[in-house]
């Protein structure tokens, strides 16, 4: 006899593995990453152009090339990435707001430290956008365009 969370485990499993054989979720997956690519390589040319140009502390230059990135990626990602997911604008873009913020908190987090450590900041700024990624995509796919209560799944 099977207990529940042995039935509940399964289940988790075979949900998981029909979403690995959907291509439509590859294909999202790609589309992800390349609005990511786009992203970092704003969020790097505006980080390095306020701290090294301008002369701007990395912090508030973080900041703000954060506020650039999270817009290129939010467009692209309804217009394109999640486009047959698109519910309210405002809806999803507070909601990709929320998972981004939480993110760039990460990001300020890890960056900080690598600087104190003795890393360049750009570099700093480069490593820790790559380790905070997982949790913009993560959030994004499943809450951000995810469905909406009593929406299928």
């Amino acid at each position: 006899m099977e207990s529940s969370a042995e039935v509940v485990s399964g289940t988790q499993r075979g949900r998981v593995g029909a979403a690995l054989r959907r291509r439509n979720n590859w294909e999202q997956l790609l589309k992800f990453c390349l609005v990511g690519a786009t992203g970092y390589a704003v969020n790097l040319w505006v980080f390095s152009f306020l701290v090294l140009i301008l002369g701007v502390h990395y912090i508030p230059a973080a900041v703000c090339s954060f506020l650039v990135a999270v817009t290129n990626n939010y467009t692209w990602n309804r217009v394109w990435t999640f486009r047959s997911q698109r519910g309210h604008v405002a809806y999803q873009g507070l909601r990709f707001l929320v998972v981004s913020s939480l993110a760039l908190v990460a990001n300020l987090v890890v960056l900080y430290a690598l600087v104190q450590i003795g890393l360049s900041k750009v570099v700093a700024q480069a490593i820790a956008i790559v380790l905070v990624t997982p949790v913009n995509f993560v959030g994004n796919k499943l809450w951000s365009f995810g469905p909406r209560r009593g929406q299928p799944r």
